[in-house]
This record gives C-alpha cells, structure tokens and sequence, in this order.
C-alpha cells in the first residue's frame, strides 16, 4: 500500500485507503503539542502593534501569573494560548483559541478563552465610545464570573514589559499533558463544573 490515495473524491475512497489515512492522521494529532510550541515561539518576533511586549511575551506572562496562583494544568495552558489565533484571526481571536482547546479541557476554562474578547472590552471600550458592559449579556453563565476573574486577574495585567516570566520552555510538559488527552474525553470537558480562577 503506498501512502498517497488514489481517489480524486471523498466518495470514490475504499476502505483500506481511508484506513491508511486515518493512521497519518493519528501520527498528525500527535503533533499538535510540537506545532503549538512552534507557533508560540513565532511570536517572539511578532510585536503587539503599539505595545511594549511581543504577542508571545503577553501569553508568558499569563501562563505565569496562572501559574504562581496555583491554578491547574487547564488554566494554565488556557492562559499560555488564549490569544494564539491573533495573527490568523484577529477579529475572532478568542474564538479561533478556544476551537483548539476545546477537545482537550474543560468547560470552564475554553467558555473563558472562547468570551475573554468581549470582557477584556470594559477595560478599553469607552474609549471608542463602546459599551464597557456588554460582558453583562452572559451574567447567567455559570462561568461568567470565571471570565471576569481570568480577564482581570491574569490578561489585562500582562502586558508589562518588567515582569519576570517563565519561559516557554518550561511550559512544555505541560502543554504535551493536555495535547496527549483523549479528546473530549467525559472525565476532562465537565460541562456545568466551575472551580473558578485563583487569586
């Protein structure tokens, strides 16, 4: 058996062809952890336009703060890749994060990353004369406190070029443990559960 198909569409595939496909695609997944380190060491040298640190700076800096809260591996994941879908989709960043998270932690924790965008807004929007309150539509969420806490305590905070961060590096392991989990595995999604963010 070669590994390339010999279809043109899906639908003429056979089995056997889809089968061989599948086991790429497992040694595919396998690699997610590596191109997620990949993409975040890019950033070094992909400056927040106007701000004083780089795209990869401002996530080291919440991982780190998550961290020294003592918050679990999926915060702390969570905050080391909340924004890594600026570059690729800047008007939906927080949307396009929580898609690559979603299969791998828990509820809580990808709602947070999947609505962060429009809380981090009551830090800035006045100032275009937007409502800093539109937070206030998902105030029935059980994880709409979650947010607030992640978006105040550990993002909006991150963007200090004198804090002293961890390095990416030692965010490593703990980026493979959570790329080497089951997807959507019943025992890590846990809809409805809420252990909130450490202070």
């Amino acid at each position: 058996m070669t590994d390339t198909v010999q279809f043109t569409a899906m639908k003429d595939g056979t089995r056997e062809e889809y089968e061989m496909l599948e086991a790429l695609e497992q040694v595919h997944r396998a690699g997610t952890a590596d191109r997620l380190l990949r993409e975040l060491a890019s950033q070094a040298e992909a400056s927040l336009s106007g701000y004083r640190i780089t795209r990869l700076e401002h996530g080291l800096q919440a991982a780190t703060r998550a961290r020294r809260a003592g918050a679990d591996i999926d915060w702390v994941v969570a905050a080391l890749l909340h924004d890594i879908g600026d570059g690729l989709a800047p008007q939906n960043h927080d949307k396009f994060a929580a898609e690559i998270l979603r299969p791998y932690l828990r509820e809580e924790v990808t709602w947070t990353v999947e609505h962060h965008g429009i809380f981090q807004m009551y830090y800035y929007a006045h100032h275009y004369g937007w409502d800093p309150e539109l937070r206030a539509q998902f105030k029935d969420s059980p994880y709409y406190q979650s947010c607030v806490d992640f978006c105040e305590r550990w993002d909006q905070s991150s963007f200090d070029p004198d804090y002293s961060m961890d390095p990416l590096d030692s965010f490593e392991d703990e980026v493979r443990r959570v790329f080497a989990r089951p997807a959507y595995d019943p025992d890590v999604v846990q809809a409805g559960t809420v252990l909130g963010v450490p202070a």
